[in-house]
């Protein structure tokens, strides 16, 4: 049935590191990268114009805090869906419909804003709708970029894409603030709509290849389902996913209170707090240039472990200090500490997954990132009201710098992946009459020498994280107490046509490794044995009648 090794669930081979502008010579890495950076200025100058915004619509600390949220919630409670879909259609597509909704509600926000007629409901309830259309985008975005680069680009891409956000969190805010105090908040949502023209124009021309699916489109519960499953059976994944939350949950604490800080203790007006983020992107910038390098000869888990260290140490200097020229230079090292954290773990979990699931196990990255920030969001806010910004800030740095020792002992990264290249590497599935209904029962028998029986239990774990990671309900290994040397395992799968995706879709080169170490360890002149037994109250098989 699957094959992979001991080492199935275990990074394989370190890669050369490219250079760090590599993946810039891909014409449509480039251009995509171009668009977004016009989209990220708009998309920061249009956050400070709502949070400027809801300032003046008088909402306190908490209101100007949930701004943050309406960003950050729709993509929590939609990314998931959204992360099936764009494993179940086309990627292109999909991105087209989510940029062009973000278009429209900036647009909306601009000529209500422009009219007089905007509320602080009515403006978070236009942002949210934007991030409805973030949630549509952000998972394909993610997964189509080992598409544009290659291999051993992705992490170098990450690297790119993150500085891409923080270098328009450096311009995008100052243009916010001198748009505000010249113009207006509704001249940054203008901009924002006009920045989104040009992603639009970049995805319509893209020629992008269809998606193989030999079995046709599946079904988005069940897509939902098989993701979720991915995940739960990625010791990997699932580690930068609880890393990701965790860095998040407190880094949060900045951006959402960032704002009250300026207008508050630091006593800055819109462009001081544009200039003041401005900090944010030189880091960032600095970043493109230093992570590489330090990731290169210390390795990941140094990288995240030292970033979130210099970061909480960052958020500490903004909560407790008041000069701004010291709270500018702290914010500096912050978009370094930023970008070199995000970045890693973003690249961390695109190289762990195959094509087949990469959208909608993204979904969960990104899960855990926005939904770190729409909890933070509350959590920071009103901590904040309760005992003012810079308790906050502090505390949630102290928690941050805590947090990094635990995860280095429990939770540690690895600086090399799993090859997750596809591969169809399971025999023919016997024909039988198309059944929808389920369940179907896979049997495989293995005869084990006893001298091999302790390295075969080993060997058999990745095998069914493998089987569980393709599609399996259930798994289960079996010892005969008549024939010790008998091994039976077993699994479930939801129906036939499931089943056949493991067979035809879903099978990885670490999957066939992983089975052909358990292989190698069965009684000589043997072969697993495997039978298929389809529930027996069917359909198409309860008008079969038993065989005399």
């Amino acid at each position: 049935m699957a094959s992979g090794s001991a080492t199935a669930d275990l990074p394989g081979p370190r890669r050369a590191v490219p250079p760090a502008w590599a993946p810039l010579r891909r014409r449509v890495f480039r251009a995509l990268w171009i668009a977004q950076f016009v989209g990220n200025l708009g998309t920061w100058a249009q956050l400070v114009g709502a949070q400027w915004l809801m300032g003046d619509l008088g909402g306190d600390g908490l209101a100007v805090a949930l701004v943050q949220t309406a960003v950050t919630l729709p993509v929590f409670l939609l990314v998931v869906p959204a992360g099936a879909l764009g494993d179940m259609f086309d990627r292109r597509r999909l991105l087209l419909c989510g940029q062009l909704l973000m278009t429209l509600g900036a647009g909306a926000l601009a000529a209500l804003t422009a009219a007089g007629r905007m509320t602080p409901a009515l403006l978070l309830g236009l942002i949210a709708v934007m991030g409805i259309g973030q949630a549509l985008s952000v998972p394909s975005f993610q997964a189509i970029q080992p598409e544009l680069v290659g291999p051993d680009e992705v992490p170098a891409a990450a690297l790119l894409n993150g500085a891409n956000a923080n270098v328009g969190r450096a311009i995008g805010p100052a243009i916010g603030g001198v748009l505000i105090s010249t113009i207006g908040p509704e001249a940054t949502f203008a901009l924002n709509a006009v920045s989104f023209l040009g992603v639009l124009l970049v995805l319509a021309l893209w020629r992008r290849e269809a998606d193989p699916r030999p079995l046709g489109h599946e079904r988005l519960v069940r897509a939902v389902r098989a993701g979720a499953r991915y995940v739960r059976s990625s010791p990997l994944f699932a580690t930068v996913l609880v890393r990701s939350a965790m860095f998040m949950l407190f880094a949060s604490a900045l951006w959402a209170l960032l704002p009250v800080v300026a207008r508050g203790p630091l006593r800055l007006d819109a462009g001081g707090y544009g200039l003041l983020l401005g900090g944010v992107g030189v880091g960032a910038i600095l970043g493109a240039f230093v992570v590489p390098v330090v990731r290169a000869r210390a390795g990941t888990e140094l990288v995240v472990g030292g970033g979130a260290l210099v970061y909480a140490a960052a958020m500490l200097v903004a909560g407790v200090v008041r000069s701004v020229p010291v709270v500018a230079g702290a914010l500096m090292v912050t978009g370094l500490a930023w970008v070199a954290v995000l970045s890693t773990l973003n690249a961390s979990a695109q190289v762990v997954l195959p094509g087949w699931t990469r959208a909608r196990a993204l979904a969960y990255f990104q899960l855990a990132y926005m939904g770190g920030q729409a909890l933070g969001g509350v959590l920071w806010g009103a901590i904040a009201q309760l005992a003012g910004p810079g308790a906050a800030l502090t505390v949630a740095g102290i928690g941050l710098a805590l947090s990094v020792p635990v995860a280095w002992r429990r939770l540690s990264l690895h600086d090399q992946s799993p090859d997750v290249t596809a591969v169809r590497h399971l025999p023919e599935p016997p024909p039988v009459p198309r059944i929808d209904t389920g369940p179907v029962l896979v049997t495989v028998e293995w005869r084990v020498p006893p001298e091999n029986v302790a390295d075969f239990l080993v060997a058999m774990r990745p095998v069914g994280r493998a089987r569980r990671r393709t599609g399996a309900k259930l798994w289960g290994l079996f010892r005969d107490l008549e024939d010790p040397g008998c091994f039976l395992e077993v699994f479930t799968v939801a129906d036939w046509p499931e089943h056949l995706r493991q067979h035809l879709e879903r099978g990885t080169a670490m999957d066939r490794d992983a089975e052909a170490w358990a292989r190698r360890l069965v009684a000589p002149g043997t072969e697993p044995r495997v039978r298929h037994l389809v529930w027996a109250y069917a359909t198409e098989w309860s008008a079969v009648p038993a065989q005399a």
